[in-house]
């Protein structure tokens, strides 16, 4: 199962349970849902998400999901999976909950390195 993967806060997760559906803060304002492979998804929470402590990370079985994948370089060479179009919950494979060490800095939730 290829995942990808989504960082969200505890509030927005909830909302999109009540809705049936997920559409993040991103979709309507740049058509897209920001996720991440494995090797980046520390490094993404690291740079805009430092010192946040009511994150989730959603495990996304990739191929479940109904929307467009693209894999695209938004800036620099790295490409970076986007979902063009809401999120359907059935493709979330596992919500794990994800707070920084003591010094604000994320490291891989055990239940994904040891998985």
């Amino acid at each position: 199962m290829p995942l990808i993967f989504h960082i969200t806060s505890a509030p927005q997760w909830e909302q999109a349970q009540l809705a049936g559906i997920y559409q993040g803060d991103t979709l309507a304002s740049e058509g897209f849902i920001h996720c991440s492979t494995l090797s980046q998804v520390v490094g993404v929470a690291n740079r805009y998400f430092a010192g946040q402590t009511d994150l989730l990370l959603l495990c996304i079985n990739s191929e479940q999901v109904q929307a467009e994948i693209k894999y695209e370089a938004l800036v620099g060479d790295e490409a970076y999976p986007h979902i063009y179009g809401p999120l359907n919950l059935d493709a979330v494979a596992q919500v794990v909950s994800w707070a920084p060490e003591p010094d604000g800095i994320f490291a891989l939730p055990d239940a994904i390195a040891n998985s």
